[in-house]
């Protein structure tokens, strides 16, 4: 019987797991890194154990110290969560050598599917469909698009599309070395890429009496550089026929492997409903949510019951009902090439209601550090119709309060209600084809009626008194009319600027913009008439930075100063760090005096488990270069300054 679990991960899945066991009667152990001291992980575990340092692979990477953790406070199982550790057999060799009882699959299995070169060679013994191979050194055109695969792992690490042949060689290099960086393998292979293909998954559950459940289809078409953004379940559109073959084939798989706990089995299906193996993931998916929800279980109780030698409750799993969708909540930019964000998250509010369920590992006042994966919560909405379960989701996102780094909060609204998301037309190109539209600046008018809201709020902040119809009242009144009051605001992250003039009367203010009519104002809301439409907007200041939240959508302003700071010039060819991370690597032979050309790939950050390449912005020379591998940079910071061909001097 397990009395005491160690989570081997942090953030929303250490919370997660942890709940489960609240209700289970379990006492929780943390790890956590120098940079999660005070995270919520470790915040609600019943006992907490430090490993030294912040990066990954001095921290949670390192399973010598997390057994070690867990034999020192005293825990008798380790569950690894996902990501990590989770699916390294090594680690679960050792956690039981060291008579703690491992919450995942058998070493064995674990070690089959490691690399997908020999998962798929078994999956192919097994029966289960799969790609053709493609040996890339003998690739010909008629063989693109390609698609290049880490062996040793997932998350889109080391993957690339390959569409020209002549690019090919390159691909390989850099997915080779993305690889070794991310899993220390660099092994790739290659398959045959489909266009328009539909990523949908089999949730399993086994257990050592011969007990399998295959727990329905979820669809996770919607992706952002190879990793998920939106899931549902059930997968919609999939026929009696197709459902039947994935759930067959995912049962084949987990019995070819012998098994136990949770597991997924990924497919891609193609426009014709014919499905390819992908991969099994030997742990418990980020998108566990939907299926949960749907089936009415808790997967977590059930890994923990089979970690115990318990069977399955029955035969069969329990009948589903309805659909759910989870939405992954980044601290991104999608518009400006989905850059990780970072820094102080000073408000985060999700609502509160039946069919809704959040799993985060922050809450208002913690920090979004630069070391780890930038999501920030799973909103999961659950309905009896998969058109109620959307709206549902897509509303809590849109009335959740998030201040601090730019989200991905409006891309996932304005996904959900996407005429083809909503008529169930769903595939892995769907940002490709619909990125520009889904992350295109709101209407110009609406961002300035709230800059408006954010002026008069702000105005109201050097109010003498209220009057008696709730008008602040800002300072003494006179019979003439006053001059008009300007301020200007900036808005984030698109850069655009409001200039709002406003005037004080004896009633209070009046704004000088047609059809607006102030119905009140005080320091925190304001309520604003135009065209006959009473609208509410609540403010939040901190610092020069304002948030202003509507019951349709939210707006953050910087508010600017009346006349610019000549030290915020930038040389021209400057090239800044878009986000804090480390360089990974530099372009062969990039010196200081270096020709370089237009485009042309330079430097290579990591930040938050992604790369960001950095490009030359025109064809120069490279007059410094301040970048080196394994430097820690800050947003902003001089990486390298190129000086235009056109601008040099002639010889």
């Amino acid at each position: 019987m397990i009395t005491s679990l160690l989570v081997a991960n942090r953030g929303e899945i250490a919370c997660r797991i942890f709940r489960t066991c609240r209700a289970l009667g379990i006492a929780t152990v943390a790890v956590y890194s120098d940079a999660d001291a005070g995270a919520l992980h470790v915040r609600e575990a019943d006992t907490a154990v430090r490993l030294p340092g912040a990066a990954p692979s001095d921290t949670y990477l390192r399973g010598d110290l997390v057994v070690a953790a867990a034999l020192a406070a005293g825990a008798d199982a380790v569950h690894p969560g996902y990501g990590f550790l989770s699916e390294n057999a090594g680690f679960a060799a050792a956690v039981q050598h060291a008579g703690l009882v491992w919450v995942g699959p058998p070493v064995k299995a674990i070690e089959l599917m490691a690399s997908k070169t020999r998962a798929k060679e078994l999956m192919a013994a097994a029966g289960v469909p799969l790609f053709a191979p493609v040996d890339p050194s003998a690739a010909t055109a008629e063989d693109l698009p390609l698609l290049l695969k880490a062996a040793a792992g997932g998350g889109g690490r080391g993957m690339r599309i390959v569409r020209e042949l002549g690019d090919l060689p390159g691909e390989l290099t850099a997915a080779a070395a993305e690889a070794l960086s991310a899993f220390g393998d660099g092994e790739v292979f290659a398959e045959p890429y489909v266009e328009r293909g539909r990523h949908v998954e089999v949730q399993i559950m086994a257990d050592e009496h011969d007990g399998v459940w295959a727990l329905g289809t979820r669809d996770c078409s919607l992706q952002r550089r190879h990793q998920k953004v939106i899931e549902e379940a059930p997968a919609p559109g999939l026929t009696g026929a197709l459902r039947e073959r994935l759930r067959d084939a995912a049962t084949a798989a987990a019995r070819a492997v012998g098994y136990r706990g949770a597991g997924t089995v990924e497919f891609l299906v193609t426009a014709d409903d014919r499905p390819y193996f992908l991969e099994m993931n030997t742990r418990l998916q980020v998108e566990h949510p939907v299926t949960e929800a749907v089936f009415g279980l808790d997967l977590v109780a059930l890994q923990l019951r089979i970690a115990e030698g318990e069977p399955l409750p029955a035969a069969e799993p329990p009948t589903p009902s309805g659909y759910a969708v989870e939405a992954r909540l980044y601290a991104e930019d999608p518009a400006r090439d989905w850059q990780p964000q970072t820094g102080a998250l000073l408000s985060f509010d999700m609502p509160d209601e039946p069919g809704l369920r959040l799993d985060t590992g922050y809450t208002g006042g913690d920090t979004i550090g630069v070391h780890y994966d930038p999501m920030l919560a799973k909103v999961i909405a659950h309905a009896p119709t998969r058109t109620e379960a959307v709206r549902l989701l897509a509303r809590a996102l849109e009335r959740a309060r998030i201040h601090g780094p730019v989200t991905n909060r409006e891309l996932l609204v304005r996904s959900l209600r996407h005429p083809d998301y909503l008529a169930a037309r769903l595939d892995t190109g769907f940002y490709d084809r619909h990125l520009e539209a889904l992350t295109s600046a709101p209407e110009a008018a609406a961002v300035r009626l709230a800059a408006t809201a954010a002026a008069l709020a702000e105005a109201a902040r050097n109010a003498t008194s209220t009057t008696a119809g709730g008008f602040v009242r800002f300072g003494a009144w006179r019979n003439v009319p006053s001059q008009p009051q300007l301020r200007s605001y900036r808005s984030e992250p698109d850069g655009h600027e409001y200039a709002i003039a406003y005037r004080t009367t004896r009633d209070g203010v009046t704004v000088d913009a047609e059809d607006v009519h102030v119905v009140s104002a005080d320091r925190t809301r304001v309520t604003l008439e135009q065209e006959g439409v009473t609208r509410r907007f609540d403010i939040v200041r901190r610092d020069r930075r304002l948030y202003v939240d509507t019951a349709t959508g939210s707006y953050a302003f910087t508010a600017l100063p009346r006349f610019t700071d000549p030290a915020e010039r930038t040389e021209p060819g400057s090239l800044l760090a878009p986000m804090p991370g480390t360089v990974v690597r530099l372009a062969d032979g990039l010196v200081a005096g270096a020709a370089v050309e237009a485009g042309q790939p330079l430097i290579w950050l990591e930040a938050m488990k992604m790369e960001h390449c950095i490009l030359a912005p025109a064809s120069g020379t490279l007059t410094a270069l301040h970048a080196a591998p394994g430097l820690q940079v800050e947003v902003g910071a001089l990486l390298a300054v190129v000086t235009d061909a056109q601008e040099e001097p002639n010889a």
